[in-house]
């Protein structure tokens, strides 16, 4: 990893859909200075671009050092590198072929200093999932993209808030095909995946998982639906018993939220998008980041979209955003604590001491 010489992480920032809020949100970021104590940015989108948007916030002043090189990058000032080069119509609001190539352009630049390790994490400001398409990017959203780039086996979108965590078993799938997704395969290798994170990620020694039903009251027992009994119950089952994930359910989705059962576990497992997002979105305490879990790399970004309704009025709220970027830190953070734990024999050995502790405790309930 490239990390700044004193000690900050690089940040590397992509600018989403140029007709949206991206750059909003970025410029009213980094006119904190703040900024700059916790990490070093580096912003991948263009100049002329950015002084577009920085010209409708008068409000917001941002001064950024122009970087031709994501490796070499000056530590006490917000960086901004050029991803293309040509002059581009900006048209807030407006849904054109315009803001899906450059969206892809910074995107794609941005990604691939971060599998290079020129930076240490990747933030992702919002993209438009249909004017993005191209023969160049066919991925329904940054999760699939990331994976593919990176070569990964299996990731998922991990939607983090400060009281809540919810994973996706499927994410951008029509309704109608969810069901052909259901596998006890696919249902493991997301638990696993999950598990690892909350280890990894979130320093969470002994992760508590739920996992929902996919029909109404989880299936009533077969009476709604079958999979759950034949699908769901051994998958967690499996993944408890020879993969050592300490997970439970498959829970009815309306009363699992509706009852704060929720608040029991430090995870849970959605099998479609609204299943999940729609709770987390209505009871998540504090900004919403979504994270994508499985990666060997960090990449957040916030809970919304582009927002074309209020793109160039200067009335964007950057909290999720300001928050993506400090929860890429402390992820980046928890990181280098996991990998130090185990390098280390004695604070592994504490470690297993606190995973015993946690059972006890979790027995006494």
């Amino acid at each position: 990893m490239n990390t700044a010489t004193e000690n900050k992480p690089v940040i590397g920032i992509s600018c989403g859909d140029i007709n949206g809020i991206g750059v909003e949100l970025i410029i009213k970021v980094m006119s904190d200075n703040r900024i700059l104590e916790i990490c070093t940015p580096v912003i991948f989108a263009n100049n002329k671009v950015i002084n577009f948007y920085r010209k409708t916030l008068p409000d917001f002043n941002i001064s950024f050092s122009p970087v031709k090189d994501s490796a070499r990058v000056n530590n006490k000032q917000v960086n901004g590198y050029n991803c293309w080069e040509e002059d581009v119509a900006v048209t807030p609001g407006l849904l054109n072929e315009v803001g899906g190539k450059y969206a892809a352009a910074s995107l794609n630049i941005a990604a691939e200093a971060l599998k290079a390790g020129k930076i240490d994490g990747l933030v992702t400001a919002p993209i438009h999932k249909k004017n993005i398409q191209s023969a160049a990017f066919n991925f329904t959203g940054h999760t699939p993209y990331l994976k593919n780039l990176f070569g990964a086996v299996d990731v998922a979108m991990f939607m983090i808030a400060t009281n809540m965590k919810v994973a996706l078993l499927t994410e951008h799938v029509a309704l109608k095909d969810v069901a052909q997704y259901i596998t006890k395969e696919n249902i493991i290798s997301k638990l696993l995946i999950v598990n690892n994170s909350l280890k990894r990620d979130f320093g969470i020694t002994k992760p508590k998982i739920a996992v929902l039903g996919l029909n109404p009251h989880a299936g009533d027992e077969g009476l709604i639906g079958k999979e759950e009994i034949e699908i769901i119950k051994p998958a967690i089952k499996e993944a408890k018993a020879q993969k050592d994930v300490f997970c439970f359910g498959p829970y009815p989705a309306d009363a699992f939220f509706a009852r704060g059962q929720y608040e029991k576990f430090d995870a849970v497992l959605a099998l479609y998008h609204d299943q999940g997002l729609i709770p987390f979105k209505s009871l998540a305490v504090g900004e919403g980041v979504n994270y994508t879990a499985g990666l060997n790399a960090v990449r957040t970004s916030p809970d919304h979209g582009v927002a074309f309704d209020i793109a160039g009025k200067g009335i964007a709220d950057e909290s999720s955003f300001r928050e993506a970027i400090y929860k890429c830190i402390d992820i980046l953070n928890s990181r280098r604590e996991y990998a130090a734990q185990y390098k280390n024999p004695l604070k592994k050995m504490g470690s297993v001491v606190i995973a015993n502790a946690v059972d006890e405790k979790i027995s006494e309930d």
